[in-house]
């Protein structure tokens, strides 16, 4: 008997999890204060067209979200991508995407980590960043093996601050409107170069990754067949309808951002025109609760996702495939992550960023293919509606996200794929030089 044909009857995670709640995660994993991380950036790419940007982007990722919510109806378990891909494409495929997402996923708790003592550090230089990178990293630690209700009302929280922080810098920023400029201006005012705003939006696609998170908590979710894909795209469109008017707030408060500030700094420069010291002071301390909760959402994916594929033997089941007894909580996947984690002090925030975009943007590819494999190929769904939903809409989603992929550069690739060279030696390994197909399970239910 093989292994594909042999159900194995696995322990299961606690349910808990509602619309409201997985919609927190998601953002919560976004950290919505990304928007003021690239300001200054794209705003100087698109010569200050920051929200047409974000609204281009906006519009491709809900192709994506779309994949993922059908498929997180169809296939609900906590692999998200790595079930999908395995559903639509086989056990090897399925492998390889989850090799590949899974460095997004064991990176982003990293990133934020690196993040959060750069802050810090500078508020409080007489402390070392790695010091306030590892107090983050073992609460985050602690908190996920306690459970996933101690994440979610930790996500509550950290959500409902950013949030505090949006509203008083959108009463600020009404306060400072510039009344020479036209509401529209950080849309369709002055020349608009459609290239220059196709590559800010190649750049903004980073800010939704979050969305696809909230499908690992499939396996967590309150009936997940319906929660789930709702939460998907409700996560998508509140993210962007942050992003859009943020940067539409600041456009209106200090449209000449562009011009004569570094863009690196940009963000803090409109800060400090519009609210002072204290707006500034109030940004800093809400970024870095955003980064802590985005650890948080990113450890508890990462942990869900290496569960998932040592339960299915994929990886070694002693260490990844075993639930706590107490806490029902992957314990070893989640100690693994933070072990991987503590090289944040080694590592560059460019760096970790790049081979970020390199594994969501490829598993973005495969999913939106995985919508035509399962439905118009394996289940031959026909029909006007079928065409556009299974057919139009993934394939739309595919060339962007793969337009996307290409625009990464050369040395992201590079390191990208000598991580996909590494995951099919092990493949060749597990398998017995492919003539084995990798175990799995049947994980619907």
């Amino acid at each position: 008997m093989t292994p594909e044909s042999t159900t194995i009857h696995s322990p299961t995670l606690r349910r808990s999890l509602g619309i409201p709640t997985l919609v927190m995660f998601g953002l919560s994993y976004m950290v919505p204060m990304t928007v003021f991380t690239t300001y200054g950036i794209v705003n100087e790419i698109t010569q200050g067209h920051l929200s047409l940007a974000y609204a281009v982007t906006l519009s491709a990722m809900v192709f994506t979200a779309v994949s993922y919510a059908v498929l997180s109806r169809e296939v609900p378990a906590a692999g998200a991508a790595y079930d999908y891909a395995r559903a639509g494409f086989g056990g090897h495929i399925g492998f390889m995407t989850g090799w590949v997402i899974m460095v997004d996923y064991i990176l982003l708790p990293m990133l934020n980590y690196l993040l959060i003592g750069l802050y810090l550090h500078e508020q409080f230089p007489a402390a070392p960043a790695w010091m306030f990178s590892k107090a983050a990293l073992l609460l985050v630690l602690v908190l996920n093996i306690v459970g996933i209700n101690a994440v979610k009302h930790a996500n509550v929280v950290l959500v409902s601050l950013q949030v505090l922080f949006f509203i008083i810098f959108a009463v600020m920023a009404l306060r400072s409107f510039d009344p020479n400029i036209s509401l529209l201006d950080p849309f369709i005012g002055g020349d608009i170069d459609a290239s220059l705003i196709m590559a800010g939006a190649a750049i903004l696609c980073l800010s939704f990754l979050g969305f696809d998170a909230v499908s690992t908590m499939s396996e967590e979710a309150k009936e997940p067949r319906r929660t789930v894909p709702v939460a998907v795209i409700l996560t998508t469109l509140a993210g962007g309808g942050i992003f859009i008017v943020i940067s539409w707030l600041a456009h209106v408060a200090h449209p000449n951002v562009v011009t004569g500030e570094n863009a690196d700094t940009a963000a803090l420069a409109m800060l400090m025109h519009i609210g002072g010291n204290l707006l500034v002071a109030l940004f800093l301390a809400a970024y870095v609760t955003g980064a802590l909760g985005s650890a948080l959402a990113s450890q508890a994916s990462v942990s869900r996702i290496l569960y998932s594929m040592g339960r299915d033997g994929v990886l070694p089941r002693r260490i990844f495939g075993v639930l706590s007894e107490r806490f029902r909580t992957p314990v070893g996947a989640i100690l693994v992550v933070a072990v991987i984690s503590v090289s944040a002090v080694f590592a560059s925030v460019d760096f970790v960023a790049s081979i970020v975009s390199f594994g969501a943007l490829t598993a973005f590819t495969v999913v939106n293919l995985a919508v035509v494999s399962i439905f118009l190929v394996q289940k031959r769904h026909r029909g006007a509606p079928s065409i556009l939903l299974y057919g139009l809409v993934p394939v739309v989603g595919f060339g962007l996200t793969l337009w996307l992929w290409t625009s990464l550069s050369g040395s992201t690739l590079f390191f990208g794929l000598l991580w996909v060279a590494l995951g099919v030696g092990y493949l060749a390994v597990l398998t017995r030089g492919f003539r084995e197909p990798p175990p799995s399970l049947n994980l619907r239910e």
